[in-house]
């Protein structure tokens, strides 16, 4: 049987181990794993504020410090970097479109994977259009916002497009 007189010194050497884990279980992150249909959904109007040509619409599907990195690049962190980030792209390509090609939950990130369609005919640009496929990888916060997104397209084959143009559509 056990005695106050056991107990209690058992209990003040598990009471700092719970009061820890209660403090990181609180304090952890929280993110968010959507459905298929909400995650095709937001990945719909992602695509969509891609090809707007309005940034800040764009920059709006991040939390206020969200981070997006592009081919393991240096990372855009917070709204207004990831305006200028889209910014950029919007600017060298006017007629940019982002399109949908497919996107699926991994675990706890969303992979999204598009296909970028454009002409590179901003200030300086080649004339070249570009036909691109690449993905990101999401981790959501509490409040379906992206907190990370880790963009990857084949850096080579978009030089090459920038030169001598998308190939052909099959």
């Amino acid at each position: 049987m056990i005695t106050q007189r056991r107990l209690v010194p058992v209990l003040r050497r598990l009471l700092p181990v719970a009061v820890v884990t209660l403090t990181l279980t609180t304090c952890a992150k929280r993110t968010t794993v959507m459905n298929q249909a909400e995650l095709t959904n937001f990945a719909t109007r992602y695509a969509a504020a891609w090809s707007s040509q309005n940034p800040a619409s764009l920059a709006s599907f991040y939390a206020e410090n969200g981070s997006l990195t592009v081919n393991a690049g240096p990372p855009s962190i917070g709204r207004a970097a990831i305006t200028a980030t889209a910014k950029g792209f919007m600017t060298a390509f006017p007629d940019m479109v982002v399109r949908t090609d497919e996107v699926s939950q991994d675990g706890s990130r969303a992979v999204f994977r598009w296909i970028w369609t454009g002409t590179n005919s901003g200030p300086g640009g080649t004339g070249k259009s570009v036909r691109i496929k690449g993905y990101e990888e999401w981790t959501f916060n509490a409040d379906g916002l992206i907190v990370y997104s880790d963009g990857h397209y084949d850096e080579a084959e978009y030089q090459r497009q920038l030169k001598s143009g998308a190939p052909p559509v099959p």
